[in-house]
């Protein structure tokens, strides 16, 4: 049976002694820092030509932020797909679609 992407990254991690290191506010810091590093791509560009231009990169800062959070999930001892769902189901009531399709605006501003 193949693994899943969270035993993967459990692996990588206990392989190298970092579980340590990976407290809740670090991870939280790490996610942050990851995030950043992926917005610095776009800085002073424009989206299409960092998509174009620049797609290892987004890949690898993508990830970056996804392991983290997949981590710190983890540690919560949290589910991923069913903290997405409730998130879904969530946003579902805040935006439904016949106030919110193709506008941008936020929840308490629909009508």
């Amino acid at each position: 049976m193949p693994q899943s992407s969270m035993e993967k990254i459990n692996k990588f991690r206990d392989d190298r002694n970092w579980r340590q290191f990976h407290n809740e506010k670090d991870l939280a810091i790490s996610i942050s820092l990851e995030a950043s590093e992926l917005l610095e791509l776009f800085q002073w560009r424009q989206s299409k030509e960092v998509v174009e231009k620049k797609p290892e990169q987004l890949k690898e800062e993508l990830a970056d932020v996804l392991i983290y959070s997949y981590m710190m999930a983890d540690n919560l001892n949290l589910d991923i797909d069913e903290i997405i769902e409730s998130k879904l189901e969530k946003n579902n009531k805040k935006y439904p679609v016949d106030k919110s399709f193709g506008k941008n605006l936020k929840y308490n501003q629909l009508k």
